[in-house]
C-alpha cells in the first residue's frame, strides 16, 4: 500500500493566497476561483525535456509514505479507471466530477470517468468534513496505521492505493474534506487524484509540480499533464525499472510533448 497526502503548511499557503483576494471585498466563491484564474495566468508552460524527465523519476518511483516497502517500479492502472463519490455534499460531487472529466481530457491514453456505483469502482473518493478525516482514516487502515499516518503526514486529504504481483494498480482510496474553502477542495482534489493514478512520491527538488508540499495549484497544471501523459503512455508499462523506462523514453517523450502542446494550445 502507498500513501499521500496534503500537509498542513501547503493549505496554509493556499489559504492565504485565497485571504489575499477575498480582501478586495469579493464573495468568498469568486475570490477563490480568482485565485485559480490568478495562477494559471502566472504558472510556468515551457518546459525542458530534462526538467520534465526529473519530475517524472522523482514523482512516479518510490512513495512518500510506504506501508510495505519501497518499490522503484511503475505503478499505474492497467485498463480503465471509474471513479466513485461516497459523502453527502451534491456540491462537491459536482467538482469532483468537473476535476476527474478535466483530467481524463488532458490525459491521452487514460480512460477514466465517474461511476454511480461502488461495486465497478477503481478509485473511491470518500467526502468528509475535516471534523471526521481521522475516524475515515482509521476505517481505512486501522488505529495502529491511521496514527502513523496522522503523525508523518498529518493530512487534511489523502490518497493511496493497493497494487498487484505485476504492479498494477488495482484500487485507489481518497479522502478529501469538504468544508475547508473552495480552493482548498480543488487543490486536494487534482493532486489526490492524480496521486491516485501513479505518481505518489512527493518531491521538495521539483518546483513546477503539485507533488510538492511547497506549491499549490487548484489545476491541472501542464508540467503535471506531462508527468501524467508519460506515465500513461503504452510503452511505459506497470513493473518497469527505472532502466527500462529510460529505454523508452525518448520516443514516448515525443508523443506526449506533441499531445500535451495540441490540448493546451501551446506553440509547437
Amino acid at each position: 500500500m502507498s500513501v499521500s497526502s496534503r500537509s498542513l503548511r501547503r493549505l496554509a499557503a493556499a489559504l492565504t493566497a485565497i485571504a489575499s483576494v477575498a480582501a478586495a471585498d469579493l464573495p468568498a466563491r469568486s475570490a477563490e476561483n480568482a485565485t485559480v484564474a490568478a495562477k494559471k495566468r502566472t504558472a510556468r508552460t515551457s518546459f525542458s525535456d530534462a526538467e520534465i524527465v526529473e519530475g517524472f523519476f522523482k514523482t512516479a518511483f518510490g512513495a512518500e509514505f510506504q506501508l510495505a516497502g519501497r518499490v522503484d517500479r511503475i505503478r499505474r492502472y492497467a485498463g480503465p479507471v471509474r471513479v466513485f463519490a461516497e459523502g453527502a455534499s451534491a456540491e462537491r460531487k459536482a467538482e469532483l466530477a468537473r476535476v476527474v472529466a478535466d483530467i481524463a481530457t488532458h490525459v491521452q491514453h487514460l480512460d477514466i470517468a465517474m461511476t454511480a456505483s461502488r461495486t465497478s469502482a477503481s478509485v473511491e473518493v470518500r467526502l468528509v468534513r475535516d471534523r471526521d478525516l481521522y475516524r475515515t482514516l482509521a476505517s481505512l487502515y486501522g488505529n495502529e496505521r491511521a496514527h502513523e499516518i496522522k503523525t508523518s503526514l498529518d493530512p487534511q486529504c489523502l490518497s493511496g492505493f493497493r497494487k498487484n504481483e505485476n504492479y498494477e494498480i488495482e484500487h485507489s482510496d481518497v479522502i478529501l474534506t469538504v468544508d475547508n474553502g473552495d480552493f482548498v477542495f480543488l487543490d486536494c482534489a487534482y493532486e489526490e487524484l492524480l496521486q491516485a493514478l501513479g505518481p505518489i512520491n512527493d518531491t521538495g527538488s521539483v518546483p513546477w509540480t503539485m507533488f510538492n508540499d511547497k506549491v499549490s495549484m487548484g489545476f491541472f497544471d501542464v508540467y503535471d499533464q506531462y508527468i501524467l501523459n508519460l506515465l500513461y503512455d503504452p510503452r511505459i508499462k506497470p513493473g518497469m525499472t527505472i532502466e527500462e523506462v529510460k529505454a523508452v523514453l525518448p520516443d514516448a517523450l515525443a508523443d506526449v510533448r506533441a499531445f500535451v502542446s495540441r490540448v493546451n494550445n501551446l506553440p509547437e
